[in-house]
């Protein structure tokens, strides 16, 4: 699994760095140079030499055209074929999967770290899970908000509320890596009920507001109907879910 890890941590990174980079100034290689280079260093740093340096090299390879797939250019229009992205990631983890027993094992100063770390559920947790973890972190902060989008454009549903006055849903591209962090990190603690608390507490909170769109309750104010608002908030909500809980079971397993 030591791929997958390499796979998640330069994937984040790259939208990690698009996050960052594009409000300052558009640079349009530099995150997914950036991607690149930690994967290879991460490849380098857990000591995965041999044939898996080669691995490591197509991985960043990757992570380069998931960046530029993923994420169109400052002043382009939407995204023309978001399934390409998704089918480059999904096809890629599940080909990670299918490749795991002949992964290497991650070694050098990352096995060390792990073996030396303060923490008692590190120093007792492969460090293939490690290593995995900390690409789980990086895509539940980062990369969720882009394949969230990517769904709900190769679904065809989009933001209902865009250019309404006063978009009470526009905190979601904030509540979404919360969410999926708190998931996650439950999740790792083995506390898949308290997550469960945390899907239905959302859904509780969203719940007036959705309701607000009823035809019955909007008055005189114009916009979109109760029915669009929830596909939108369902669907997205879902997919946020859908990320943790896979990305949960790739680093349990």
């Amino acid at each position: 699994m030591s791929w997958i890890a390499l796979l998640l941590i330069g994937v984040g990174t790259v939208d990690f760095a698009h996050a960052v980079i594009d409000p300052l100034r558009r640079i349009r290689w530099l995150p997914e140079a950036i991607g690149a280079a930690v994967v290879i260093a991460f490849g380098l740093l857990a000591a995965l030499f041999g044939g898996d340096l080669a691995a490591v090299i197509v991985i960043a390879g990757i992570t380069v055209l998931w960046g530029f797939l993923a994420h169109q250019p400052r002043g382009s229009a939407d995204n023309p074929h978001p399934g390409f992205p998704l089918a480059l990631l999904g096809g890629t983890i599940f080909l990670g999967i299918l490749l795991a027993p002949v992964a290497g094992e991650v070694g050098g100063p990352v096995a060390a770290w792990a073996d030396n770390a303060p923490w008692a559920w590190v120093e007792a947790a492969r460090p293939e899970a490690v290593l995995l973890a900390f690409g789980g972190l990086l895509v539940q902060v980062s990369t969720g908000n882009v394949v969230v989008q990517l769904v709900l454009d190769v679904a065809k549903v989009a933001n209902p509320l865009d250019g309404v006055d006063g978009n009470n849903l526009k905190g979601g591209r904030l509540l979404g890596p919360l969410e999926r962090l708190t998931i996650f990190g439950l999740g790792l603690t083995g506390s898949l009920a308290a997550a469960g608390l945390v899907v239905a507490a959302k859904s509780l909170i969203r719940w007036p507001e959705l309701q607000s769109f009823r035809g019955e309750d909007q008055g005189d104010r114009e916009g979109p109907s109760i029915n669009d608002v929830t596909e939108y908030f369902l669907v997205g909500s879902f997919v946020s879910w859908m990320i943790s809980l896979v990305t949960l079971a790739l680093v349990i397993t």
